[in-house]
């Protein structure tokens, strides 16, 4: 069993299925939470400072994930003692910036037998045989893996970005457009080249000053942060 092989989940796979144990009950994933956004994220350890960090700003950023219609879980490989005792320390005693009384809600995985660690590619053996890296995945609402990011033992996530890779995602999906380099709601986005079916024909007769062509490749228009939020959440 322990030299078990799981293929490292990839971009566009169905996420991988679990039922497990948390602090908030028994889940089967990713049944439990069809017509959701999921992100998926594991910790290396309970009562440690870098994972305080980050579970006190996923706790104080909760509802924005919630109005993204977005399901927070967690994981790690710990014992569910070990999880309620150290949630229950963060609220009542850590006090860290400007973020105290934060009462963690989303649902925390016991993962004592490295099952879904194991599934989801957590245990990076170079980085750690023991615990879980800080991994995150982007789960759409048909359950299909859109997005991974890996980050160190050492290193805390960006919590503006994680926000911005959901609203990202949602908006791609809700307008058929990519998105560039650090854009934000707002923001110009790209449209298809010119190849993609009625695209050219529209960019050449288009006379609303909307699109604009830096090249034949590379085409923009815009989209105002009102169109964007109108979607966010579907």
């Amino acid at each position: 069993m322990e030299n078990q092989f799981y293929p490292m989940p990839r971009l566009g796979d169905t996420a991988p299925t679990f039922e497990a144990s948390t602090t908030q009950g028994k889940i089967k994933f990713p049944e439990d939470f069809k017509d959701k956004w999921v992100i998926l994220f594991s910790h290396p350890s309970d009562f440690t400072p870098v994972c305080t960090s980050e579970f006190m700003t996923f706790g104080k950023m909760q509802k924005e994930f919630d109005d993204l219609n977005c399901q927070l879980i967690g994981i790690s490989i710990d014992g569910l003692y070990s999880h309620i005792a150290w949630l229950r320390t963060i609220k009542e005693k850590i006090e860290y910036k400007d973020m105290k009384n934060i009462e963690v809600t989303f649902p925390l995985i016991d993962d004592v037998s490295m099952k879904v660690a194991n599934l989801y590619g957590m245990v990076q053996p170079n980085e750690s045989t023991t615990t879980a890296v800080r991994a995150v995945f982007f789960i759409d609402p048909k359950g299909i893996i859109r997005t991974i990011v890996y980050y160190p033992l050492a290193l805390g996530r960006n919590f503006d970005e994680l926000k911005r890779i959901l609203i990202g995602l949602q908006t791609v999906d809700n307008f058929n457009v990519a998105l560039p380099a650090d854009w934000r709601p707002g923001d110009d986005v790209i449209i298809p080249t010119a190849g993609s079916c009625g695209v050219a024909k529209d960019r050449m007769e288009d006379k609303s000053g909307n699109i604009h062509c830096y090249d034949w490749f590379f085409c923009t228009k815009k989209l105002s942060k009102e169109e964007v939020e109108s979607k966010l959440g579907k």
